[in-house]
């Protein structure tokens, strides 16, 4: 049997019809396939890779730790490097939090869905309330309590979920008053993501702050995929001017690895020593590999990119997606971008042609009308040139 069938028959499927594409390499802004061809990556693994595909030092840094260990305990009584440099740098990337404390304490996770599970516990320890507010057409993982967070259509089928979750609609101020008293956290992505790159009011965001800061709510900012360059800024919520009392991160955290995380104050965080003792543990989360590749990917986005850069290509792909005749409207910022088309057959159809092209591009969970767009944040000018070329020749077809 050759690789594609040992793929369908050994490897879970989500899906009827996967791409079972293969690319044996990958390296800066291009995925390259078994025959040496390349394909400008413009979705990044889902916003994983912002410094590009194997990038020098976060190869060196693997390598170096792969010498060392690969595991010890992780949450317990052992000091290890990777983990504290990493959260060190973490800690001083941060703004004060709306409350005015300081983000000063990280817990690390082995993914995204994990980081909002942590949080979401974190918030009900804290606050001792029972209720969440999340948004509608979020998306913030898929294990029970994180999908318990989404749509109806997408996890009616795994019911029972976690009670109390309240749902109100970005940017509708009236939603706001389903913050109320037994609110333990709102949880918000500063720009949706799988809705469809749907970007938070700055006044709205403003107005939901002082909602929670007026009830004794927890503020949680998902910032998966918006965090770490994404979005021109290291963290999407310096354009609202504060920053929440939970972060979460991951996706690009890991520099390529499993790494997610939830960052706070310690004095929230700290509600984890007690009652019970350990309310929180992991096995994996933190580990030395995944710590050392997220430490060097976030020195090379802090020393070899320059976010204003990230914000000057954002706006030239979008102009050249507004260029496009069936493209509606461009939404995003940074490198955090949609296109949007009539409908999922239009859009389907331009996704597999670009392709055949080269060019990897994908929609979203909820908004199946638009393209992703999320490339390496260090994709260069003459990458942009190329990607253009083969938006315009469809475009002209």
């Amino acid at each position: 049997m050759n690789l594609r069938q040992l793929f369908l028959q050994n490897v879970a499927q989500t899906s009827d019809s996967p791409l079972a594409l293969e690319f044996p390499n990958a390296e800066g802004s291009f995925l390259i396939d078994v025959e040496g061809k390349k394909y400008l990556d413009l979705i990044s693994g889902i916003s994983v890779s912002n410094v590009g595909h194997k990038h020098p030092k976060v190869v060196k840094a693997i390598h170096e730790q792969t010498d060392k260990y690969l595991h010890q305990l992780v949450y317990g009584e052992f000091l290890q490097t990777p983990q504290i440099l990493l959260a060190k740098a973490l800690v001083d990337t941060h703004k004060p939090t709306h409350r005015g404390q300081k983000i000063d304490n990280v817990y690390f996770t082995n993914s995204g869905a994990e980081a909002v599970e942590g949080a979401l516990k974190l918030a009900k320890r804290y606050t001792g309330k029972p209720e969440i507010v999340a948004c509608r057409r979020a998306y913030h993982g898929s294990t029970q309590g994180a999908m318990s967070l989404g749509e109806h259509f997408y996890n009616q089928n795994y019911r029972p979920l976690l009670p109390g979750i309240r749902k109100m609609e970005r940017n509708r101020w009236e939603d706001l008053d389903c913050i109320t008293d037994q609110t333990a956290a709102v949880i918000i992505e500063p720009i949706g993501a799988e809705c469809g790159v749907i970007v938070t009011e700055i006044e709205f965001m403003q107005e939901l702050s002082k909602r929670c800061v007026e009830k004794g709510a927890l503020l949680i900012m998902d910032e998966i995929q918006t965090g770490l360059g994404r979005t021109g800024k290291m963290w999407a919520y310096e354009h609202f001017g504060f920053a929440p009392d939970i972060v979460l991160s991951a996706k690009a955290l890991g520099g390529g690895l499993p790494l997610g995380a939830f960052m706070a104050p310690q004095e929230i965080i700290s509600v984890f020593k007690e009652n019970p003792v350990l309310g929180h543990i992991t096995t994996f989360g933190g580990n030395p590999l995944c710590c050392a590749a997220g430490l060097a990917s976030l020195e090379v986005v802090q020393s070899e990119i320059d976010l204003s850069e990230v914000s000057r290509k954002g706006e030239r792909i979008k102009s050249i997606f507004e260029g496009h005749p069936l493209v509606g409207e461009v939404r995003g910022i940074g490198l955090m971008l949609a296109a949007t088309f009539p409908d999922f057959p239009t859009l389907k159809e331009h996704i597999d042609y670009y392709i055949g092209k080269g060019l990897i591009t994908d929609w979203f969970l909820y908004c199946d009308n638009a393209m992703r767009i999320s490339p390496p944040l260090n994709i260069s000018d003459e990458e942009i040139d190329l990607l253009e070329s083969i938006i315009k020749e469809k475009s002209l077809m």
